[in-house]
């Protein structure tokens, strides 16, 4: 019984620390050696929202939640090359697509060139320039990706310490939740409401035994289409409460040009101008802080999310 009990979800964690009286001094003195609460050089690299949420701090489980088409992939990658960019080792799990499909994708954001001009080759010899400089921009980086063919939660864990015993990681990505099993979902077929729960729990497992920020980018119930004020809310991410409940902050992306055509927009909200591009980052919940919300831009050709003043 205590050796199952030790390995849920397939996956050995450390032991966690000794029980027992530990004197306030000690933690304290522990706690300064290694920087005062709240104070972290992990920065999502967008001012507006560094500053509502202090940063990513280690050990935190961020959900990023978003109706398909919002971008959320492209956020978190933005993200990811943000933390790298600054000198911090990202892992990035994209169960979505293969290594050649994310290359692209972040060599677009990183030029500001056209995804789709990329893959089919029919850049311009300027924007050729620019990709050339990403290319050199990316591969200076530490970056680390995989594209896991059995997507469980045993394989991102095993991964993941691999990549933190060569390079202490900063950051992990896992896009995205739902293409995730748990190993006890793949070998009873557990109901997928206690599944995706157990996988959380075990995300919040590698959080703290890696001690790294993890992003895991979640899909949203489709009723949010369905409601008149289509802003997501908590009750929104999809086949589990216990999403929010084990995450640490919870981030939606809100796009207005993501639901409404520019036809459709003139008809429900005639007079008013057509938001192309802005993006609502909305901080549902956060442990750490205070809630709120920050408006991006969003370039959807080369999938880059941008501060507005940029």
């Amino acid at each position: 019984m205590g050796a199952t009990n030790d390995r849920q979800d397939g996956i050995n964690r450390d032991k966690p620390e000794s029980h027992g009286f530990v004197r306030l001094g000690d933690i304290l003195r522990q706690m300064m050696a290694h920087g005062l609460p709240g104070q972290t050089d992990i920065h999502t690299g967008f001012q507006d929202l560094d500053m509502l949420l202090g940063g990513l701090q280690r050990s935190s489980l961020v959900v990023l939640g978003a109706l398909n088409g919002m971008g959320k992939s492209a956020l978190a990658t933005n993200i990811a090359v943000n933390v790298a960019r600054g000198g911090g080792a990202v892992g990035i799990f994209d169960l979505g697509m293969n290594r050649q499909q994310l290359a692209i994708r972040l060599l677009a954001a990183e030029a500001g060139v056209d995804a789709q001009r990329i893959s089919l080759g029919l850049y311009t010899e300027a924007e050729e320039a620019l990709i050339v400089k990403a290319v050199g921009e990316l591969r200076g980086m530490r970056l680390y990706t995989d594209h896991p063919p059995l997507t469980n939660i045993v394989d991102i864990h095993d991964t993941s310490r691999e990549i933190a015993g060569q390079d202490r990681l900063d950051l992990l990505v896992v896009d995205y939740l739902q293409a995730i099993r748990s190993q006890q979902g793949m070998l009873s077929g557990s109901n997928r409401a206690q599944e995706i729960g157990s996988i959380t729990r075990a995300l919040r497992g590698i959080c703290a035994e890696l001690d790294v920020p993890i992003i895991v980018c979640s899909q949203l119930s489709r009723s949010v289409s369905n409601r008149p004020e289509r802003r997501p809310v908590l009750t929104d991410l999809r086949d589990s409460g216990s999403i929010e409940e084990d995450a640490d902050i919870v981030l939606f992306i809100h796009r207005e040009d993501a639901l409404y055509s520019e036809e459709d927009w003139d008809k429900v909200f005639p007079g008013h101008p057509y938001p192309r591009g802005a993006a609502e980052i909305i901080v549902a919940k956060n442990r750490h802080g205070p809630t709120g919300s920050v408006m991006l831009r969003f370039r959807d050709n080369c999938m880059r999310f941008e501060s507005r003043e940029t």
